[in-house]
């Protein structure tokens, strides 16, 4: 989650709202993204979406189910309906997205077998974003 939180800060960086994401395979980081929406001027580049493309790529295939997706912010609806379809086997959030999470919609967003965790390093997470917010409503 670490790394995910400097992919974050990274977004951060570059203006973007501040979400990261890493992929695990076998024990080691596969691929990483963060937001690029405005970068890219594409409303589906999320931090998973970006991370999801550099992993199929990474492991030569379109299922992702012996991976882990750590993602600092609890993934959109988009976001968990594209990780449903790689059938991720595991996905690790920090900050539970109030507003427009997947857990408001329905757990179905997931593909069955999919494991969801909750709240590791969720202040650090949670600051973040409410960091960025405060900052660009000033």
């Amino acid at each position: 989650m670490r790394e995910a939180l400097r992919e974050a800060m990274a977004a951060r960086d570059e203006d973007e709202i501040p979400v990261g994401a890493v992929i695990v395979w076998k024990g080691r980081i596969i691929a990483k993204g963060h937001n690029m929406v405005e970068r890219l001027h594409d409303p589906t580049a999320h931090a998973e979406m970006i991370a999801l493309t550099a992993a199929t790529e990474a492991v030569g295939g379109k299922y992702l189910n012996e991976c882990t997706l750590y993602v600092t912010l609890e993934p959109c609806p988009m976001c968990a309906s594209a990780l449903n379809w790689a059938q991720v086997g595991r996905i690790v959030y920090g900050a539970t997205d109030p507003r427009r999470g997947c857990t408001l919609y329905s757990p179905s967003l997931l593909h069955p077998k999919t494991e969801m965790v909750s709240g590791l390093l969720a202040d650090d997470c949670s600051a973040l974003v409410r960091d960025y917010f405060k900052a660009i409503r000033k």
